[in-house]
């Protein structure tokens, strides 16, 4: 687990699960996946396969412009409308 972001408005956790050696081949697909919290609307997501891929690859290239929080928080914020689970705190 690695806190990738963390602004005001949302977090951004990767997990990643190791792959079993055994199992890996070539071109093997990992296991794992992204949690974004949007901590205002008290919602969030777990996103896992091609669409934790195409929002690895959107902030990848968005990091590349040296992004304000602002313009990170709002690339965030279109995987808000996803969030369907309620924030629960234990």
């Amino acid at each position: 687990m690695n806190m990738l972001y963390n602004s005001d408005s949302f977090a951004v956790v990767q997990f990643e699960v190791p792959v079993d050696a055994d199992h890996a081949g070539a071109g093997a697909l990992t296991r794992g996946g992204y949690e974004i919290v949007d901590k205002f609307a008290r919602k969030e997501i777990f996103i896992e396969g091609a669409l934790a891929e195409s929002f690895k690859l959107g902030a990848q290239a968005l990091i590349q412009t040296s992004p304000s929080v602002e313009e990170l928080d709002e690339y965030i914020e279109r995987f808000s409308a996803l969030m369907q689970q309620p924030l629960v705190a234990h």
